[in-house]
């Protein structure tokens, strides 16, 4: 007779449901979970305990399709190695990495953290194919008319390089005039690119369904999104020390020279965006997403009295990170003003105290030269 077996997968970060309910195995039998309060505790605690980077993503697979379906090539080109002619010693180096694994009966299974940061393609693996990174080029300002929409195929780690020479090709440029030479120059300085396309990968929430990192393209602006709220105060970002969400994906994307985890990242963006002479990177939340914005060059009289001030406060920020202190020049140096501005600097300096973004360094100095530090510096 026909016999039809129906496998559920394990749960990740929920207890699975049928119609609204929530099971469990008890002995031989399946029972509800809300009768059992003692295993549901537990249960929770092997989720939290449980990084989504060791969860497998496809198991009981041969050596051959493991090798099908991940890039190993790129994986040991990106860590400076040699590449065996030996299958088991590659099997056993990608073991070691915790990228793959075997399963009790000695069959093999592809971790996510195998899959995400070195699949051939996402779409192989139906729980990560959401995962992918959507780069959109818009026309003009606004969402309504999309240039051209890629969807990313590798993983994050052997696509990396791609994607960013797709990004800066599908960017505006700017021309410049030095030495009598006209050139053109990306609209962003690459590092900052680099920089947030890597937190986006790396510091997004896996346990969010449906929804993926996106880079938006406009004339003026590059947009990066992705799912998850951060674990720290986005005011915050340049100084706090390191944290994420996902461990073994910071460490090894850190490894194959894509990313830090000393948690400078944000400060080159910051700094680069000085050195260009940019208005601020703006950073923002929405419930269940963070957003990085970086703009496109204004000159300081175009700049709104919010971007000036925001510029202010990250500049303020920079300086002490240095051990140093934000005066009236270097805020002229950071907009690239001349002295003639002093007036306008010191009420751009005056707006940033009246919102709390920063503070006298020292409360009886005079206006002359008056020395400053972010809010949290003291």
């Amino acid at each position: 007779m026909r016999l039809v077996i129906l496998e559920i997968p394990r749960a990740t970060h929920t207890p699975i449901q049928f119609k609204g309910t929530e099971y469990i195995r008890s002995a031989s039998y399946t029972k509800k979970l809300k009768d059992f309060p003692e295993m549901e505790r537990e249960l929770w605690r092997v989720f939290e305990k449980t990084p989504f980077e060791s969860l497998a993503v496809t198991s009981n697979l041969t050596a051959a399709e493991v090798l099908r379906l991940i890039d190993y090539p790129s994986y040991f080109d990106l860590m400076g190695l040699d590449l065996p002619f030996n299958r088991d010693q590659i099997l056993a180096r990608l073991k070691s990495e915790n990228l793959i694994a075997n399963t009790d009966s000695g069959a093999w299974e592809i971790l996510n953290l195998g899959a995400i940061l070195f699949a051939k393609s996402l779409a192989d693996f139906p729980s990560l194919a959401r995962k992918t990174l959507r780069v959109i080029h818009y026309q003009g300002r606004t969402r309504i008319a999309t240039l051209h929409e890629q969807v990313g195929i590798k993983g994050y780690a052997n696509g990396f390089e791609g994607l960013i020479s797709y990004i800066n090709a599908r960017l505006p440029h700017n021309e410049v005039l030095g030495t009598a030479i006209r050139k053109e120059v990306p609209m962003f300085p690459e590092m900052s690119i680099r920089e947030l396309v890597a937190n986006a990968l790396i510091h997004q929430d896996f346990s969010q369904s449906g929804t993926g990192p996106m880079i938006e393209i406009f004339d003026d602006r590059l947009e990066v999104t992705n799912p998850g709220i951060p674990l720290i105060d986005t005011d915050r970002f340049l100084d706090s020390p390191p944290k994420s969400r996902n461990e073994s994906l910071a460490s090894l994307m850190r490894r194959i020279g894509i990313c830090e985890e000393r948690g400078s990242g944000i400060d080159k963006v910051v700094h680069e965006t000085e050195v260009f002479q940019l208005p601020a990177p703006r950073f923002e939340t929405t419930p269940l997403h963070t957003r990085a914005v970086l703009f496109a060059h204004k000159d300081f009289e175009a700049m709104t009295t919010q971007e000036r001030v925001q510029a202010c406060y990250l500049h303020a920020c920079l300086r002490y990170l240095l051990h140093d202190y934000m005066t009236n020049e270097s805020l002229r140096e950071r907009f690239g003003v001349t002295a003639d501005k002093i007036a306008a600097i010191s009420r751009i300096i005056s707006a940033a105290k009246k919102a709390g973004l920063i503070l006298p360094a020292d409360e009886a100095q005079g206006n002359k030269f008056a020395r400053y530090i972010p809010h949290w510096g003291r």
